[in-house]
Protein backbone atom coordinates (compact mmCIF):
# COMPACT_ATOMS: atom_id res chain seq x y z
CA UNK A 1 0.00 0.00 0.00
CA UNK A 2 1.67 3.09 -0.95
CA UNK A 3 1.65 6.27 1.56
CA UNK A 4 1.70 8.80 -1.55
CA UNK A 5 1.36 7.54 -5.06
CA UNK A 6 2.78 10.92 -6.56
CA UNK A 7 5.82 10.78 -4.70
CA UNK A 8 6.03 7.67 -5.29
CA UNK A 9 6.24 8.27 -9.36
CA UNK A 10 8.61 11.28 -8.90
CA UNK A 11 10.80 9.39 -6.65
CA UNK A 12 10.70 6.24 -7.73
CA UNK A 13 9.29 3.82 -10.85
CA UNK A 14 6.59 1.82 -9.55
CA UNK A 15 8.34 -1.17 -11.33
CA UNK A 16 11.32 -0.85 -8.87
CA UNK A 17 9.30 0.11 -6.34
CA UNK A 18 6.81 -3.29 -6.72
CA UNK A 19 10.20 -4.99 -7.08
CA UNK A 20 12.08 -4.08 -4.22
CA UNK A 21 9.20 -4.69 -1.67
CA UNK A 22 8.77 -8.10 -2.96
CA UNK A 23 12.20 -8.72 -2.67
CA UNK A 24 12.55 -9.79 -6.71
CA UNK A 25 14.72 -6.51 -7.78
CA UNK A 26 18.17 -7.60 -10.29
CA UNK A 27 19.88 -4.81 -9.17
CA UNK A 28 19.44 -3.03 -6.06
CA UNK A 29 22.14 -1.11 -6.03
CA UNK A 30 21.05 1.08 -9.11
CA UNK A 31 18.06 2.38 -7.24
CA UNK A 32 18.43 2.43 -3.50
CA UNK A 33 21.23 4.74 -1.70
CA UNK A 34 22.15 8.24 -2.77
CA UNK A 35 22.14 8.68 -6.83
CA UNK A 36 22.36 11.28 -9.15
CA UNK A 37 18.93 12.20 -11.44
CA UNK A 38 18.10 15.03 -14.05
CA UNK A 39 16.29 17.01 -11.18
CA UNK A 40 19.44 16.75 -8.28
CA UNK A 41 20.17 13.86 -6.21
CA UNK A 42 17.62 11.39 -4.99
CA UNK A 43 17.81 9.11 -2.03
CA UNK A 44 16.00 5.71 -1.66
CA UNK A 45 15.87 3.18 1.50
CA UNK A 46 14.23 0.22 1.88
CA UNK A 47 13.73 -0.20 5.54
CA UNK A 48 10.93 -2.41 6.44
CA UNK A 49 9.20 -1.68 10.62
CA UNK A 50 10.59 1.84 9.64
CA UNK A 51 7.80 4.54 10.04
CA UNK A 52 9.38 7.37 9.80
CA UNK A 53 12.92 8.43 8.32
CA UNK A 54 15.73 11.53 8.21
CA UNK A 55 19.10 11.57 6.57
CA UNK A 56 21.48 13.31 8.29
CA UNK A 57 25.30 15.04 7.60
CA UNK A 58 27.66 12.27 8.37
CA UNK A 59 30.23 14.68 9.62
CA UNK A 60 27.94 16.84 12.31
CA UNK A 61 25.16 15.29 11.80
CA UNK A 62 22.83 17.92 10.63
CA UNK A 63 19.14 17.14 9.51
CA UNK A 64 19.47 17.57 5.92
CA UNK A 65 15.64 16.29 5.06
CA UNK A 66 12.96 14.36 5.90
CA UNK A 67 12.23 11.35 3.67
CA UNK A 68 8.84 10.35 2.05
CA UNK A 69 7.31 7.26 2.56
CA UNK A 70 6.40 5.85 -0.05
CA UNK A 71 5.38 2.77 1.02
CA UNK A 72 4.18 1.83 4.56
CA UNK A 73 5.98 -1.62 4.03
CA UNK A 74 9.43 0.49 4.94
CA UNK A 75 10.07 2.23 1.45
CA UNK A 76 11.26 5.67 1.96
CA UNK A 77 12.65 8.56 -0.68
CA UNK A 78 13.57 12.49 -0.77
CA UNK A 79 14.97 14.72 -3.37
CA UNK A 80 17.83 17.03 -1.56
CA UNK A 81 19.11 20.22 -2.43
CA UNK A 82 23.36 18.70 -2.83
CA UNK A 83 24.51 18.40 -6.05
CA UNK A 84 27.30 16.14 -4.83
CA UNK A 85 27.07 12.63 -3.52
CA UNK A 86 28.45 13.06 0.31
CA UNK A 87 28.75 10.68 3.34
CA UNK A 88 25.49 10.34 5.19
CA UNK A 89 23.51 8.61 8.01
CA UNK A 90 19.75 7.63 8.41
CA UNK A 91 17.54 8.69 11.34
CA UNK A 92 15.15 6.31 11.64
CA UNK A 93 11.95 6.16 14.10
CA UNK A 94 10.46 2.00 13.89
CA UNK A 95 6.84 0.76 14.62
CA UNK A 96 7.84 -0.66 17.75
CA UNK A 97 8.61 2.71 19.23
CA UNK A 98 12.91 2.61 19.51
CA UNK A 99 14.87 4.73 17.06
CA UNK A 100 18.74 4.68 15.81
CA UNK A 101 20.96 6.27 13.51
CA UNK A 102 22.52 4.17 11.05
CA UNK A 103 24.51 4.13 8.17
CA UNK A 104 23.23 2.78 4.42
CA UNK A 105 24.62 -0.34 3.17
CA UNK A 106 23.84 1.11 0.04
CA UNK A 107 25.94 4.04 0.24
CA UNK A 108 29.19 1.66 -0.07
CA UNK A 109 30.65 1.20 -3.79
CA UNK A 110 31.82 -2.39 -4.92
CA UNK A 111 34.01 -3.99 -2.81
CA UNK A 112 35.64 -6.73 -3.92
CA UNK A 113 39.13 -6.15 -6.01
CA UNK A 114 38.88 -7.13 -9.82
CA UNK A 115 41.77 -9.29 -9.36
CA UNK A 116 40.36 -11.17 -6.86
CA UNK A 117 37.15 -11.73 -8.86
CA UNK A 118 39.09 -12.55 -11.70
CA UNK A 119 40.90 -15.67 -9.92
CA UNK A 120 38.09 -16.71 -8.44
CA UNK A 121 36.03 -17.09 -11.68
CA UNK A 122 39.33 -18.89 -13.62
CA UNK A 123 39.59 -21.28 -10.22
CA UNK A 124 42.98 -20.16 -9.27
CA UNK A 125 42.59 -18.27 -6.43
CA UNK A 126 44.91 -19.57 -3.60
CA UNK A 127 42.74 -17.80 -0.90
CA UNK A 128 39.34 -17.71 -1.37
CA UNK A 129 38.76 -17.86 2.60
CA UNK A 130 40.10 -14.06 2.56
CA UNK A 131 37.52 -12.54 -0.21
CA UNK A 132 34.48 -14.91 0.42
CA UNK A 133 33.02 -15.41 3.63
CA UNK A 134 32.37 -12.78 6.76
CA UNK A 135 35.02 -10.24 7.19
CA UNK A 136 35.06 -7.63 9.89
CA UNK A 137 35.49 -4.22 8.56
CA UNK A 138 35.44 -0.52 9.03
CA UNK A 139 34.74 1.04 6.29
CA UNK A 140 33.74 5.30 6.14
CA UNK A 141 34.68 5.26 9.22
CA UNK A 142 31.82 2.61 10.60
CA UNK A 143 32.39 -0.43 11.95
CA UNK A 144 30.72 -3.75 10.10
CA UNK A 145 30.90 -6.94 8.10
CA UNK A 146 31.79 -7.47 4.48
CA UNK A 147 29.80 -10.34 3.19
CA UNK A 148 30.73 -12.44 -0.57
CA UNK A 149 29.30 -15.59 -1.75
CA UNK A 150 29.83 -17.45 -4.69
CA UNK A 151 26.74 -18.54 -6.61
CA UNK A 152 26.30 -17.39 -10.24
CA UNK A 153 23.57 -18.54 -11.38
CA UNK A 154 21.22 -17.24 -8.40
CA UNK A 155 18.66 -14.15 -9.46
CA UNK A 156 19.30 -12.75 -5.70
CA UNK A 157 21.09 -13.21 -3.02
CA UNK A 158 20.57 -11.60 0.23
CA UNK A 159 22.51 -11.50 3.81
CA UNK A 160 19.43 -12.29 6.57
CA UNK A 161 20.62 -12.69 10.17
CA UNK A 162 19.85 -12.17 14.11
CA UNK A 163 20.17 -8.00 12.75
CA UNK A 164 17.87 -7.49 10.21
CA UNK A 165 14.69 -9.85 11.49
CA UNK A 166 15.94 -12.92 9.11
CA UNK A 167 14.21 -10.42 6.20
CA UNK A 168 15.59 -11.02 3.41
CA UNK A 169 14.01 -7.63 1.61
CA UNK A 170 16.68 -6.01 4.15
CA UNK A 171 20.24 -6.72 2.11
CA UNK A 172 20.07 -8.02 -1.13
CA UNK A 173 23.52 -8.04 -2.51
CA UNK A 174 25.80 -6.75 -5.55
CA UNK A 175 26.51 -9.12 -7.95
CA UNK A 176 29.82 -9.10 -9.49
CA UNK A 177 28.54 -10.37 -12.98
CA UNK A 178 32.16 -10.89 -14.15
CA UNK A 179 32.75 -13.61 -11.26
CA UNK A 180 29.23 -14.68 -10.14
CA UNK A 181 30.15 -13.33 -6.49
CA UNK A 182 27.97 -11.27 -4.47
CA UNK A 183 28.63 -8.87 -2.05
CA UNK A 184 27.26 -6.43 0.41
CA UNK A 185 29.38 -4.92 3.29
CA UNK A 186 26.11 -3.96 5.91
CA UNK A 187 27.20 -1.65 8.56
CA UNK A 188 27.01 -2.13 12.65
CA UNK A 189 26.61 -6.09 12.34
CA UNK A 190 29.23 -7.55 14.98
CA UNK A 191 31.12 -10.53 16.36
CA UNK A 192 29.03 -13.59 16.74
CA UNK A 193 25.71 -11.87 15.02
CA UNK A 194 23.82 -14.69 13.12
CA UNK A 195 23.52 -15.03 9.50
CA UNK A 196 22.32 -17.16 6.50
CA UNK A 197 22.12 -16.13 2.69
CA UNK A 198 18.77 -16.28 1.36
CA UNK A 199 18.91 -17.13 -2.10
CA UNK A 200 16.30 -17.15 -5.63
CA UNK A 201 17.21 -19.96 -8.09
CA UNK A 202 17.43 -19.12 -11.72
CA UNK A 203 13.65 -20.40 -11.83
CA UNK A 204 12.79 -17.85 -9.19
CA UNK A 205 12.19 -20.22 -6.69
CA UNK A 206 12.99 -18.94 -3.06
CA UNK A 207 15.29 -21.22 -1.68
CA UNK A 208 15.95 -22.64 1.65
CA UNK A 209 18.42 -20.36 3.90
CA UNK A 210 22.03 -21.43 3.47
CA UNK A 211 24.63 -21.67 6.13
CA UNK A 212 27.98 -19.66 4.87
CA UNK A 213 30.63 -22.27 3.49
CA UNK A 214 32.93 -20.45 4.22
CA UNK A 215 31.89 -19.42 7.77
CA UNK A 216 34.65 -19.41 10.40
CA UNK A 217 31.61 -20.17 12.93
CA UNK A 218 28.90 -21.88 13.43
CA UNK A 219 25.99 -22.41 15.57
CA UNK A 220 25.85 -25.81 18.01
CA UNK A 221 23.92 -28.17 15.97
CA UNK A 222 20.95 -28.62 15.69
CA UNK A 223 20.97 -25.17 15.14
CA UNK A 224 23.06 -24.47 11.63
CA UNK A 225 23.43 -20.78 11.45
CA UNK A 226 27.07 -18.98 10.63
CA UNK A 227 28.64 -16.77 13.08
CA UNK A 228 30.73 -13.47 12.26
CA UNK A 229 33.99 -14.07 13.56
CA UNK A 230 37.26 -12.67 13.05
CA UNK A 231 41.04 -14.25 12.90
CA UNK A 232 43.09 -14.16 15.81
CA UNK A 233 46.73 -12.49 15.32
CA UNK A 234 48.92 -14.76 13.10
CA UNK A 235 51.73 -16.46 15.02
CA UNK A 236 54.85 -18.30 13.89
CA UNK A 237 55.88 -21.50 14.71
CA UNK A 238 57.69 -22.22 17.90
CA UNK A 239 61.12 -23.04 17.50
CA UNK A 240 61.07 -26.61 18.99
CA UNK A 241 58.85 -27.30 15.84
CA UNK A 242 61.84 -26.76 13.50
CA UNK A 243 63.62 -29.97 14.62
CA UNK A 244 60.71 -31.98 15.31
CA UNK A 245 59.26 -31.37 11.58
CA UNK A 246 62.60 -31.60 9.70
CA UNK A 247 63.21 -34.50 6.86
CA UNK A 248 64.96 -36.81 8.47
CA UNK A 249 63.47 -36.25 12.40
CA UNK A 250 61.41 -39.63 13.34
CA UNK A 251 57.80 -39.36 13.30
CA UNK A 252 55.85 -40.79 15.38
CA UNK A 253 52.04 -39.88 15.23
CA UNK A 254 49.03 -40.27 17.23
CA UNK A 255 45.57 -39.76 15.67
CA UNK A 256 42.98 -38.69 17.93
CA UNK A 257 38.87 -37.97 17.75
CA UNK A 258 38.47 -34.72 20.04
CA UNK A 259 35.16 -35.51 20.55
CA UNK A 260 36.37 -39.05 21.95
CA UNK A 261 39.00 -39.06 23.45
CA UNK A 262 37.77 -37.39 26.48
CA UNK A 263 35.09 -35.99 28.24
CA UNK A 264 34.29 -33.37 31.20
CA UNK A 265 33.20 -34.29 34.69
CA UNK A 266 29.45 -33.85 33.46
CA UNK A 267 29.89 -35.93 30.04
CA UNK A 268 29.75 -32.57 28.21
CA UNK A 269 33.01 -32.17 25.25
CA UNK A 270 36.18 -30.14 26.39
CA UNK A 271 36.40 -26.91 25.05
CA UNK A 272 39.72 -25.97 23.18
CA UNK A 273 41.73 -24.63 25.71
CA UNK A 274 41.57 -27.62 27.83
CA UNK A 275 41.91 -29.74 25.14
CA UNK A 276 45.05 -27.68 24.13
CA UNK A 277 45.99 -27.88 28.16
CA UNK A 278 45.64 -31.55 28.25
CA UNK A 279 46.16 -33.05 24.86
CA UNK A 280 49.71 -32.29 24.08
CA UNK A 281 51.20 -33.28 26.71
CA UNK A 282 49.48 -36.35 27.30
CA UNK A 283 50.68 -37.73 23.81
CA UNK A 284 54.14 -36.31 24.80
CA UNK A 285 53.95 -38.57 27.59
CA UNK A 286 52.97 -41.84 25.25
CA UNK A 287 56.12 -40.77 23.26
CA UNK A 288 54.71 -39.19 20.31
CA UNK A 289 55.83 -36.54 18.68
CA UNK A 290 53.16 -35.28 16.34
CA UNK A 291 49.21 -35.18 16.80
CA UNK A 292 46.69 -36.09 14.11
CA UNK A 293 43.31 -34.24 14.93
CA UNK A 294 40.36 -36.13 13.31
CA UNK A 295 37.65 -33.38 11.02
CA UNK A 296 37.50 -30.62 13.64
CA UNK A 297 35.93 -28.24 11.11
CA UNK A 298 32.13 -28.00 11.40
CA UNK A 299 29.66 -31.06 10.58
CA UNK A 300 25.98 -31.69 11.66
CA UNK A 301 25.90 -35.39 12.98
CA UNK A 302 27.66 -36.51 15.78
CA UNK A 303 28.56 -40.25 14.54
CA UNK A 304 30.16 -39.12 11.35
CA UNK A 305 33.42 -37.96 13.47
CA UNK A 306 33.68 -34.98 11.65
CA UNK A 307 33.70 -36.72 8.00
CA UNK A 308 30.54 -34.75 7.14
CA UNK A 309 31.76 -31.67 7.12
CA UNK A 310 29.60 -28.53 5.93
CA UNK A 311 32.03 -25.89 7.90
CA UNK A 312 35.93 -26.29 6.31
CA UNK A 313 36.91 -22.69 7.68
CA UNK A 314 34.88 -23.46 11.43
CA UNK A 315 36.05 -24.86 13.73
CA UNK A 316 33.43 -27.01 15.66
CA UNK A 317 31.25 -25.58 18.09
CA UNK A 318 31.51 -28.75 19.79
CA UNK A 319 34.37 -27.83 21.42
CA UNK A 320 33.26 -23.86 22.65
CA UNK A 321 34.46 -20.68 20.65
CA UNK A 322 37.46 -20.62 18.69
CA UNK A 323 40.19 -20.82 21.55
CA UNK A 324 43.17 -18.36 22.08
CA UNK A 325 44.97 -20.87 22.96
CA UNK A 326 45.76 -22.64 19.92
CA UNK A 327 49.30 -22.74 21.19
CA UNK A 328 50.83 -24.14 23.84
CA UNK A 329 54.16 -24.09 25.51
CA UNK A 330 57.61 -25.52 23.84
CA UNK A 331 57.07 -27.53 26.86
CA UNK A 332 54.99 -30.37 25.50
CA UNK A 333 56.74 -30.44 22.16
CA UNK A 334 54.21 -31.94 19.86
CA UNK A 335 53.20 -30.29 16.52
CA UNK A 336 50.24 -31.22 15.42
CA UNK A 337 47.98 -31.51 11.56
CA UNK A 338 44.39 -31.90 10.90
CA UNK A 339 42.60 -34.20 8.50
CA UNK A 340 41.20 -32.80 6.22
CA UNK A 341 37.74 -33.92 4.03
CA UNK A 342 35.07 -32.70 1.66
CA UNK A 343 32.01 -35.26 2.48
CA UNK A 344 30.21 -36.30 -0.13
CA UNK A 345 26.99 -36.31 1.69
CA UNK A 346 27.18 -32.76 2.62
CA UNK A 347 24.41 -31.88 0.56
CA UNK A 348 21.78 -34.72 2.77
CA UNK A 349 21.31 -31.46 5.12
CA UNK A 350 19.29 -28.85 4.15
CA UNK A 351 22.13 -26.39 5.56
CA UNK A 352 24.24 -27.13 2.94
CA UNK A 353 25.50 -25.15 -0.14
CA UNK A 354 22.85 -26.95 -2.41
CA UNK A 355 20.67 -26.17 -5.16
CA UNK A 356 22.46 -23.09 -5.62
CA UNK A 357 22.62 -23.33 -9.55
CA UNK A 358 25.62 -24.91 -9.79
CA UNK A 359 28.84 -26.72 -8.23
CA UNK A 360 30.30 -25.12 -5.15
CA UNK A 361 33.83 -23.82 -6.00
CA UNK A 362 36.88 -26.02 -4.13
CA UNK A 363 38.33 -24.02 -1.55
CA UNK A 364 42.04 -24.05 -1.25
CA UNK A 365 43.53 -25.94 1.72
CA UNK A 366 46.72 -24.34 2.38
CA UNK A 367 48.41 -25.45 6.43
CA UNK A 368 51.93 -25.01 7.92
CA UNK A 369 51.23 -27.86 10.05
CA UNK A 370 53.34 -30.83 9.27
CA UNK A 371 52.94 -33.00 6.10
CA UNK A 372 52.39 -36.26 6.51
CA UNK A 373 54.46 -38.56 4.55
CA UNK A 374 55.54 -42.27 3.29
CA UNK A 375 59.16 -42.04 4.48
CA UNK A 376 58.62 -41.51 8.04
CA UNK A 377 59.73 -43.50 11.95
CA UNK A 378 57.84 -45.73 13.75
CA UNK A 379 53.79 -45.30 13.75
CA UNK A 380 51.44 -45.38 16.71
CA UNK A 381 47.84 -45.18 15.92
CA UNK A 382 45.26 -44.06 19.02
CA UNK A 383 41.74 -43.31 18.82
Amino acid sequence: MRASADASEKLLASDDARALLAGTHRDPFAVLGLHQSKAGLVLRVLLPGAVRMSVLRADDQAVLAELHCIDIAGLFAARLPQTQVFDYRLRVEFSDGHSATLADAYSVAALLDPADLHALRDARHTEPESVLGAHPSRINAVDGVRFAVWAPNALRVSVVGSFNAWDGRRHPMRLRHDAGVWEIFIPHVGLDDLYKFELVDQHGALLPLKADPYARRAELRPNTASMVSALPAKRHSLSARAALNHREAPISIYEVHLGSWRRGADGQFLDWDALAQLLPQYAVDLGFTHIELMPISEFPFDGSWGYQTLGLFAPSARFGAPAASTTRSPRHSAASASSRTIAASAGASPAAITCWGTTPSRPASRSSAPVRCSLRGPRKNSA
